[in-house]
């Protein structure tokens, strides 16, 4: 075991849980929306608070971030925009009935999705709805956003236009168990995908290649062509309700409530490694540069190497569950219900993965195939139960 090192900063300006932490598309800015019903703006040069966000009546659920502008949903039933440089509460969106826990923004237009069934698309300059997506049985929980144009071959896209209907489509997944496909411009149901048996907790897309990937509390994830509606693939070996996705390089990570994270071939749904350590739910998911990083229901945030499955590194100080990691600069930011926000430097465990695997890739040519020294080449694997319970430290495993 190497060693270990504090936070770098913690920010411990709100008053309540961080439910959601978005990063701006520039980069220079990171927003937390919190319980304490305020979001604030931080600098990502010196970690400073820029802006402190006041208006809402009840807790902030999620939060979104463009380099110019902020919005925030709360359990008031509301959608505000917010003036990044001004701190000024632009627009205050009003139409739905229970609590608003999701937002999408997609240029000049933003969706949101409700406890009270349904889903909203808003112009974002105007202050009503546009269009409503009325048809779920329960919560909408999680939201996708796609064109045709990005998924439909020529002849497709021309049958459509004969119907003049709109490019877009909005995907929503909720508690009665359903994914449903919508046009933005009729808000008609196109498609309604059948298959899971629990809530729909977490939806990714992968335009190019026609598919949409579904999470849910029945242990299951399924993979669906977003053209035809048809279910292509069912992965089944989680024992708990699957709670995150990430795909990369058409390798597609989840995150459960059964402690693990799993990493299967989104082509074929073998699952090809399973990341064990966490001593409590898979709250959230991060790839960057060949590390996957994990928050955790145990209040801890890890590292892994993505090729080895290896924890690289353990960061402590948290004393609730992590919401959400953002990523920059060589920076991980973890949010958490503990009300703190902590900024670790990652740049070490960066080069050690790149290290360790040149390492590997050398002893495994001058190893004989199957070999005893090859073999136990994966036993510092079994060295992550031996974790420091220090108050607040990231411990690298070496």
């Amino acid at each position: 075991m190497g060693s270990s090192s504090s936070a770098l900063k913690v920010c411990t300006d709100h008053q309540g849980g961080i439910n959601w932490l978005s990063l701006s598309p520039d980069g220079q800015w990171l927003l937390t929306g919190s319980e304490d019903g305020t979001a604030r703006l931080w600098s990502t040069a010196d970690s400073q608070c820029r802006a402190h966000f006041q208006g809402h009546e009840s807790y902030i659920t999620f939060c979104h971030l463009e380099n110019e502008a902020a919005f925030t949903c709360s359990a008031d039933h509301t959608i505000r925009k917010w003036d990044v440089m001004t701190g000024q509460c632009l627009a205050v969106y009003r139409g739905h009935t229970s609590i608003v826990n999701r937002i999408l923004v997609f240029k000049d237009y933003l969706f949101s999705g409700s406890y009270d069934r349904t889903a909203r698309c808003w112009s974002v300059d105007k202050e009503k709805p546009i269009q409503e997506f009325r048809g779920h049985r329960n919560c909408v929980l999680t939201l996708a956003l796609y064109s045709s144009k990005d998924v439909l071959e020529d002849s497709e896209e021309e049958e459509l236009e004969e119907e003049k209907l709109s490019r877009g489509f909005l995907v929503t997944g909720s508690t009665d168990c359903t994914v449903k496909v919508w046009w933005v411009s009729s808000g008609r149901c196109h498609q309604t995908l059948l298959g899971h048996t629990g809530a729909v907790l977490c939806l990714i897309l992968d335009a190019p290649n026609r598919e949409l990937f579904s999470g849910s509390t029945d242990y299951t994830i399924r993979t669906w062509n977003i053209v035809t509606g048809e279910q292509l693939r069912v992965f089944k070996e989680h024992q708990g309700s699957v709670i995150c996705l990430e795909l990369v390089n058409r390798r597609l990570y989840s995150g459960s409530a059964d402690r693990t994270v799993k990493c299967w071939l989104a082509d074929t749904g073998e699952r090809v490694r399973t990341f064990k350590a966490h001593k409590h739910s898979v709250s959230t998911l991060k790839y960057h540069a060949g590390i996957l990083f994990t928050g955790s229901g145990d209040a801890c945030a890890r590292a892994f190497n993505t090729k080895t499955g290896i924890l690289q590194r353990v960061f402590r100080g948290h004393k609730l569950v992590i919401n959400c990691i953002q990523i920059h600069n060589e920076l991980l930011y973890t949010a958490s219900h503990d009300g703190t926000l902590r900024i670790w430097d990652i740049r070490q465990v960066s080069k050690r993965s790149k290290r360790r695997w040149k390492e590997r890739s050398i002893q495994g040519r001058r190893s004989q195939k199957g070999s005893l020294s090859r073999l136990f080449n994966n036993k510092v694997g079994c060295m992550v139960h031996q974790e420091n319970r220090g108050e607040q430290e990231a411990m690298e495993l070496v």
